[in-house]
């Protein structure tokens, strides 16, 4: 992740979170009151964003110490210890639920990415995440994804052409979007195509597009548009995909399969703060 872009994201949320100041833990303790705690899983998992309970806390307060116990991309256990924390109370306090937030939504993206590609159970087809994140959070969740194994699609409208079918209903063909596309980007930035026919398959292979999507289609489909396209360009699956039907998708002969669910309708891990008390 990039570390000024994380910075930034951080402080933004500290500021949403806390406004003027943290009211309840401010008005218990005195600020140098120190304690200690420890980040616990309550789940099995794969741990994604640990380096996050540092980078916040250390934007509240650099004198806080955090002791990692896990790496991202480790697989964890109910019971285990994450990671261990000492500094000033207020400040454990204040940025415990902004971590969890954080680290509970990350590290169920990674575990539901790392579920996906056991149930796909094809190292020739590589999953991949989708623009369907939470908007102000697509680093983390897309940073989740690839700790749980999956790979990034394009990060944004910016670094990749993707013709969708309503680009193409207003442009009026396939051969004409990719056509307009080819005068204005440069020779680096690839080019995909969203098909739903065999007649747009053909036609998004003759007007050399670089990668051709198969959208909506039933594994039968898929295995046969994959084998209609040259080795040259790329093939992908996308649209009514999920855990359930994704093994049925294994051997279909595309190169990626791209999933929403992964980002937009993942469960949280559960993981918490446990302080020790009387400090």
């Amino acid at each position: 992740m990039n570390k000024l872009k994380l910075r930034t994201m951080l402080e933004s949320f500290l500021v949403e979170d806390i406004g003027d100041e943290d009211l309840t833990s401010q008005s218990i303790f005195p600020k140098d009151k120190v304690g200690t705690g420890v980040f616990i899983s309550k789940e099995d998992g794969i741990i994604s964003g640990i380096q996050l309970v540092k980078e916040v806390y250390h934007l509240l307060d650099e004198t806080i110490d955090v002791e990692f116990q896990v790496t991202d991309g480790e697989h964890i256990v109910s019971g285990q210890t994450l990671a261990k924390v000492e500094g000033p109370i207020t400040h454990l306090l204040t940025g415990e639920r902004l971590i969890l937030n954080c680290l509970q939504r990350m590290s169920g993206i990674a575990t539901l990415t790392h579920k996906s590609i056991k149930a796909l159970n094809d190292p020739s087809i590589q999953i991949c995440d989708t623009r369907k994140t939470v908007p102000g959070m697509r680093m983390l969740d897309k940073y989740a994804v690839v700790t749980g194994g999956g790979k990034n699609h394009r990060r944004g409208l910016f670094d990749g052409v993707m013709i969708k079918d309503n680009h193409i209903a207003y442009c009026g063909s396939i051969t004409q979007a990719i056509h307009q596309v080819r005068e204005k980007v440069g020779h680096m930035v690839k080019i995909e195509v969203e098909t739903e026919t065999r007649k747009e398959v053909m036609e998004a292979i003759d007007a050399k597009a670089d990668v051709i999507m198969f959208d909506n289609r039933s594994p039968e489909e898929v295995r046969e548009f994959a084998k209609l396209v040259p080795k040259e360009i790329r093939t992908e699956a996308s649209g009514g995909i999920n855990l359930k039907n994704l093994p049925s998708y294994s051997g279909t002969g595309v190169d990626f399969i791209s999933l929403g669910f992964l980002t937009h309708s993942v469960n949280a891990l559960d993981i918490s703060l446990q302080v020790d008390e009387g400090e």
